[in-house]
């Protein structure tokens, strides 16, 4: 289990200075989630499998409406590493080598706010797709 209190933050917290800034980040290992708890007391545990497959990489959002690419086959990745960017976000570096998404602050809150419709949302694709999440 990786366990990093973050420092004090100035007023505006990712993109948008209504989302609470996090204070601690807990990446557990055994379990593959990544564990964000936010000022305002929410906390979100979000499986590893969940921020591959929605991470905001142009890699899997494409770079405009419509061009999403369905990720298919992470059902056993994990978070190799977890990097600050600047005051506002991290970048996950995942067991496939995936690496390019900048996750926010308020993209992470996002995420753990619409976590279950997210997730249907992403089961539906797979299962319209005839695809899977094992490998």
């Amino acid at each position: 289990m990786l366990h990093s209190p973050l420092p004090e933050q100035p007023d505006m917290a990712g993109l948008s200075k209504n989302v609470p800034q996090p204070t601690e980040i807990t990446l557990h290992q055994a379990t593959r989630a990544l564990e964000i708890s936010f000022a305002d007391g929410k906390t979100f545990r979000l499986p590893c499998e969940f921020l591959r497959v929605y991470s905001p990489s142009a890699e899997v959002r494409g770079h405009g409406p419509g061009q999403e690419v369905l990720q298919t086959g992470k059902k056993d990745v994990t978070i190799t590493a977890v990097e600050p960017v600047g005051q506002y976000a991290i970048q996950l570096r995942f067991s496939d080598g995936h690496d390019t998404g900048i996750y926010s602050w308020d993209l992470l809150h996002n995420y753990g706010m619409q976590q279950d419709t997210m997730w249907q949302q992403y089961l539906d694709r797979l299962q319209e797709a005839g695809a899977s999440r094992e490998v």
